[in-house]
């Protein structure tokens, strides 16, 4: 891993100069996209982020991103057995600042209690407790279901979902992929209303289309979100190794 931190040519911007704290592998991720009025989507933004939301071609794109992760561990600590390996599920749109892309959270499910009440401490994240099940078949087709624990804001997802073909591909530069996975950071506003970004770095995303049926999805309508009829654009990575670095104020 240590060797992805050389590869940097594909990022918008440079790796911050301050050390990072964690590093993740991500697993099996459905990326589905529906895109936006950007009005409706700004409105439910925190308000110092709203003059930052990114569109493309006209629209803003909300996904909704089932996976899981495992070697969840701090940097100079060992992973940890029953708390280094989880599903996540998060509901997402994206925001510039600074120059910077970036996705924020309107909320993220996970399995894992600790992680859930570490990333609202440390991170200023939406994070919810939810029970959640992955079931991933040899040809990399998943069963997902996710159904949040925690109230006011009950969320539910059940649905399966696979690659279709066995090539994968990275974004090209200004394609809609690049816009919707490529950004190195996530924004969040803190209860005083300042900005924070935590920076991430990772290889390319390794892409490949993808084929879903959801039988149960409400996780963004939970957030007022009203995703529309359209199907969404839908996109499969296997795995990927992630670094964090702490969140910090922005100006």
């Amino acid at each position: 891993m240590p060797s992805i931190l050389q590869a940097t040519a594909h990022r918008p911007y440079a790796l911050p100069e301050r050390p990072w704290i964690m590093t993740q592998r991500w697993h099996d991720l459905l990326f589905a996209h529906w895109g936006m009025e950007p009005e409706s989507v700004r409105l439910l933004l925190p308000k110092a982020l709203r003059p930052f939301l990114d569109t493309f071609e006209g629209k803003a794109w909300v996904g909704v991103v089932p996976f899981w992760m495992s070697r969840v561990k701090f940097r100079g600590l060992p992973a940890l057995p029953g708390l280094s390996t989880f599903a996540e599920m998060n509901v997402r749109t994206y925001v510039t600042v600074d120059g910077k892309p970036g996705v924020y959270f309107f909320s993220l499910d996970a399995e894992n209690l600790l992680a859930v009440y570490a990333a609202r401490i440390g991170f200023s994240l939406a994070y919810f407790y939810a029970r959640m099940s992955v079931n991933v078949s040899d040809g990399d087709g998943v069963q997902y279901s996710s159904r949040r624990l925690e109230k006011p804001r009950p969320a539910e997802f059940a649905g399966s979902y696979a690659p279709v073909g066995v090539e994968t591909f990275h974004a090209s530069r200004g394609s809609i992929e690049q816009f919707l996975v490529e950004r190195y950071c996530l924004y969040t506003a803190n209860s005083r209303g300042e900005i924070l970004r935590g920076d991430i770095h990772h290889l390319p995303w390794p892409l490949r289309h993808a084929e879903a049926k959801f039988e149960i999805n409400n996780v963004a309508q939970s957030h007022g979100i009203q995703l529309p009829n359209p199907p969404p654009l839908l996109h499969f990575a296997k795995e990927l190794d992630v670094f964090i670095w702490p969140p910090e104020r922005v100006g």
